[in-house]
């Protein structure tokens, strides 16, 4: 049987790392000079197995290390995360996934300690904010009910006051069909996945909450083929997820040009470094590991149905991206990040990590780079929580 081919990448090529980079057409820009900074930065971490110096099949995830960073935050977080006192459910959801995809097991007092902050942060309006005594606003509410899906409790999920929720949600419906992200907010289309993913999760009426809305969100389908915050404006790869995912999570998903949407996804993987960037000309970043990177799974589904068939590994390298996760974005001390320039953070440990777990993870086809044991555990495509919390959690509430 002939082998098929994989796009040539970072080190699943045959091509030199010279050969890869970005290529000097003689113009110095800030926007170059940053690519060729970030290049370098990545060869000294790939160079040693594109040389063969080192093997692949050492590539370890340092599973034990991200699991310490991570319930070190469950037990507090220092001064300078301060200025995210608007994002605690969050910061829970972020380390309470990133830990559950590593395979760790919360402990009751763990669990008691989550669930005791995010009812905290619930809203006598409906909704969940950003923290105690804050306006209600759909990030948080999608970030808290996600982990509390994750504790995965009856508990947990009773903390839920699932009529308050659907008349909130429905406050924040525009007459396009759009959403808010609160009460008299700015519209995004992340406020369109953030409402059906907590909806579907809780079982509320989706036919009174989203009428009109498939039409707003094709109309956020830009010239490039991504998907922008609102219709206009420029493609974005976290806009792309949320917006593709929520036409799915809506059953409409048939609405958006496929075609267009696969063609700028694909561009986005970074030929030097494996992983994606989020928007066109832009750098190399973690956490689209995600954002971008799961889009291919839906867009699998969606073009099957429509009859197309295509191999996962012909939709993007998952190889190229497991090696710019596993070699440039794991921090010695536990925790990953952006890119080597960058420190660690929950956000892109939750995300790099969701981005290992759905590159590995395809149906019907496993691809684990580097030592068997660097397999985590599957994650929703939709909801980005494992795929036994959301099912415990639609038995619950039906």
């Amino acid at each position: 049987e002939k082998k098929k081919k994989k796009l040539p990448m970072s080190l699943c090529s045959d091509l030199s790392l010279e050969e890869l980079a970005v290529v000097d057409d003689g113009v110095c820009t800030e926007t170059s000079i940053a690519q060729v900074e970030v290049e370098e930065s990545v060869e000294k971490f790939i160079a040693p197995y594109k040389l063969g110096a080192q093997r692949e099949a050492d590539i370890e995830l340092r599973r034990q290390d991200h699991v310490n960073y991570l319930r070190a935050g469950l037990r507090g977080l220092p001064g300078g995360y301060a200025g995210l006192d608007a994002s605690r459910p969050w910061l829970v959801y972020w380390i309470v996934h990133a830990l559950d995809l590593l395979g760790y097991d919360l402990t009751a007092a763990e669990q008691a300690s989550c669930i005791d902050t995010l009812r905290r942060c619930q809203c006598a309006e409906g909704g969940f904010a950003g923290g105690q005594g804050q306006i209600a606003h759909l990030a948080p509410t999608y970030a808290a009910v996600n982990a509390l899906c994750i504790v995965g409790t009856t508990q947990a999920l009773d903390v839920i006051d699932r009529p308050r929720l659907q008349a909130w949600l429905l406050r924040l419906r525009t007459a396009d069909g759009a959403y808010v992200m609160h009460e008299d907010g700015e519209v995004d289309v992340r406020g369109v996945y953030c409402a059906a993913a907590v909806a579907r999760l809780c079982a509320l009426d989706m036919k009174e909450l989203f009428r009109n809305t498939p039409q707003w969100v094709v109309r956020c389908q830009t010239y490039e083929g991504g998907i922008s915050a609102v219709p206009g404006t420029e493609a974005h790869g976290g806009y792309a997820f949320c917006g593709l995912a929520a036409m799915c999570l809506l059953e409409c998903a048939h609405l958006v040009d496929s075609e267009a949407l696969l063609d700028w996804a694909v561009h986005r993987q970074m030929r030097f470094e494996g992983g994606f960037q989020g928007r066109t000309h832009k750098l190399v970043d973690g956490c689209y590991s995600f954002w971008v990177a799961a889009v291919f799974p839906l867009l699998r589904q969606v073009r099957q149905a429509a009859g197309h068939t295509e191999d996962a590994d012909l939709l993007y390298n998952r190889e190229a991206l497991q090696h710019y996760i596993l070699l440039c974005c794991q921090s010695e001390s536990g925790g990953l990040r952006d890119k080597p320039s960058k420190g660690r953070d929950f956000y892109h440990t939750c995300y790099c990590l969701s981005g290992l777990s759905s590159s590995q993870n395809a149906p019907g086809s496993e691809c684990v780079v580097g030592k068997p044991s660097n397999k985590v555990r599957a994650t929703h495509p939709l909801h980005n929580i494992r795929p036994e919390k959301v099912e415990f959690a639609m038995k619950h509430f039906t």
